[in-house]
């Protein structure tokens, strides 16, 4: 009788092993940091809460708290990771300084926080630039999305409450900046707020706005070249009255309510003012027309308003609302934009679903839960998501090319900083030799090299 081995090749355990480096592929975030200047950046930031004589600096103990959430951690705890590998990430604090350190700054309240987001805000000057071609600006135009997303809370946490969704927990505006269909996004704000916070909050909403302007090069932080993206929760009088005020003058495409008055003046267009809604390779989107309304629905907007609703059939099974009519579903929008076809408009409004592929791969990142108690060192952990988020943008839109550049954090996770490598010494020189038969190993070596390739920085 033939003994079965099972599916699987038996193999031995053994704890012994020397010389091989796990998380190798996290070589990629570490030269990024290095080649953008952010290590200098953040140090140079947080020199003034650096203990007389403190061992380790404080600007390298949130970068390595922002490359271990990067890599997938989710608490400072995972710190611990990077301290395992010295040779790749160099001396890593131990968990009770890191604790420190956040206490500390957390204790700061905005001080700590402006000085990490004028370092962030330096560094993507200088990372756009690099980028070049592919950098979000490369057009002249740049859009801004903001949304909110709830964070549940499994324990008591200061300012955690009841949500609209009737979870408990907090809830957050955070702003991206769009890559476009070539890329994914990096955050630009993220303001912490508790559970029961409106969705239509016009002051949230300014103050995000207010962040993630000012952590775009100062060419865009006003000006009909930044377009900013919102759902209904965006479009409050107050809100847009403040987008477009004397000396801002931003682009916006914000989500709009469908009220009586609306649902009435939808009712009025007649069939030849409709127009097919297109698809971003041009084709006509099967189903579906947009159409521009005018009169007294635009009144108390700010001038230059323009409202553009779109109608729908639903897709099988969908319920639809009591403001949908003759079995379309309807949406609409408003925006200051001119010149542009309104199918175009409408086109460029839908595409604001990225931000939830942003907010996705945001909560794979330390997203999904709040680790800390109080509401400053929770604050202080947004920090330190988008310090993660923005090295995972970056990495790629420097280094990666194709579909490569898409890939969400779980992606780049287990085909890339999850390789294993063996560490050679030789004479002065240390090499991180990757398998060969790993399949993503080129792609691994071929982003390092792009990354070395570029300058340093001044």
């Amino acid at each position: 009788m033939k003994k079965s081995i099972g599916s699987y090749p038996p193999v031995r355990v053994q704890g012994d092993g020397g010389g091989v480096v796990s998380q190798a592929g996290g070589v990629l975030l570490v030269e990024t940091v290095r080649k953008t200047g952010l290590d200098t950046a953040i140090s140079a930031a947080l020199a003034p809460w650096r203990k007389p004589r403190a061992v380790h600096d404080p600007g390298k103990i949130l970068l390595d708290l922002a490359v271990a959430v990067a890599l997938g951690g989710d608490c400072l705890s995972d710190i611990g990771v990077l301290r395992a590998e010295p040779a790749l990430f160099g001396p890593v604090a131990s968990d009770p300084t890191v604790s420190r350190l956040v206490e500390t700054l957390a204790g700061a309240g905005p001080r700590a926080l402006t000085a990490i987001r004028r370092a962030r805000a330096e560094v993507r000057q200088r990372v756009w630039t690099l980028a070049g071609t592919d950098a979000p600006d490369a057009d002249g135009q740049v859009t801004v999305d903001i949304d909110g997303v709830l964070v549940l809370a499994h324990s008591d946490k200061q300012d955690a409450t009841a949500t609209w969704k009737k979870t408990f927990g907090h809830h957050p505006l955070v702003a991206f900046v769009d890559h476009g269909p070539a890329g994914s996004g990096e955050p630009v704000a993220a303001v912490l707020r508790p559970g029961n916070a409106g969705s239509n909050t016009a002051a949230d909403h300014i103050t995000t706005t207010k962040l993630a302007l000012a952590q775009l090069p100062k060419q865009h932080r006003r000006g009909r070249s930044t377009l900013i993206r919102t759902d209904s929760a965006g479009g409050t009088h107050a809100f847009l009255n403040w987008l477009t005020a004397r000396g801002r003058w931003l682009s916006y495409s914000v989500g709009m309510t469908i009220t009586d008055a609306v649902h009435h003046a939808v009712l009025q267009i007649p069939a030849p003012a409709w127009t097919p809604a297109v698809e971003p390779d041009g084709q006509v989107r099967e189903g579906a027309w947009v159409a521009e309304l005018a009169g007294d629905v635009l009144n108390g907007w700010p001038a230059g308003t323009r409202l553009i609703v779109r109608k729908e059939r639903p897709h099988p099974g969908a319920q639809l609302r009591f403001t949908d009519a003759d079995g379309m579903r309807l949406t609409c929008f408003a925006t200051n934009t001119t010149g542009t076809a309104i199918a175009a408009l409408e086109l460029r409004h839908r595409q604001r679903a990225r931000a939830e592929d942003r907010i996705r791969a945001a909560r794979a990142t330390g997203l999904h839960n709040l680790p800390l108690h109080h509401t400053t060192s929770n604050q202080l952990w947004l920090e330190v998501v988008q310090l993660a988020l923005d090295l995972l943008a970056w990495m790629p839109m420097l280094a990666l090319t194709g579909p490569a550049r898409r890939w969400e954090p779980k992606k780049l996770r287990l085909r890339l900083f999850s390789a294993a490598a063996r560490l050679v010494t030789t004479g002065r020189r240390r090499i991180l030799r990757l398998a060969r038969h790993w399949p993503w190993t080129h792609v691994i070596t071929s982003a390092f090299t792009r990354l070395q390739a570029l300058p340093d920085p001044g």
